[in-house]
């Protein structure tokens, strides 16, 4: 059965009115919090066949922090233009798109569509995911392209301000 880990980015910074959204960095609590939950992960997940993150600042630097912690080399990202602004549709396709080797696949985007995706597969605790939250999903069947409503299980959702360290 496919694993599948939803990770937002971590908080991102608005301190820089010249840059885009596409643009912005994390900000300092996005810096702490995201090597914290990715070390985490690290100790208690097993490591993904594959990262996908969208090309945002933010997503991607959060990426490559838990890459690192994962022991991932940053190149092995993949960059996924559809993830950014994507919609519960849109990541629905893209996970179905996956190719069947891939036994767990950690996606790095944006809310809502995230939240709605995690929502839609699997009974959530949550309304919407925040910054670097983190929700793992069993699904059921053997291939990607059996993404169905309903037909995940959650196995784990943690997040910065849930305590753990």
């Amino acid at each position: 059965m496919p694993l599948l880990t939803l990770i937002r980015h971590a908080k991102s910074s608005w301190d820089y009115p010249e840059l885009s959204d596409f643009e912005r960095p994390l900000n300092e609590r996005g810096r702490r919090d995201a090597p914290r939950l990715a070390a985490r992960l690290a100790r208690d997940l097993p490591r993904p066949s594959r990262l996908i993150s969208s090309p945002a600042t933010r997503a991607l630097a959060t990426a490559r922090i838990f890459a690192e912690a994962w022991a991932v080399d940053f190149e092995q990202i993949q960059i996924e233009p559809r993830i950014y602004e994507a919609s519960r549709k849109t990541l629905v396709e893209l996970v179905r798109s996956l190719p069947d080797e891939l036994g767990h696949v950690a996606l790095f985007g944006h809310n809502p569509g995230l939240s709605e995706l995690a929502q839609t597969l699997a009974d959530c605790p949550f309304d919407e995911m925040p910054t670097c939250a983190v929700v793992h999903l069993q699904l059921e069947g053997r291939q990607w392209r059996q993404l169905a409503p309903g037909k995940g299980r959650l196995l784990a959702y943690l997040y910065p301000k849930d305590g753990l360290d």
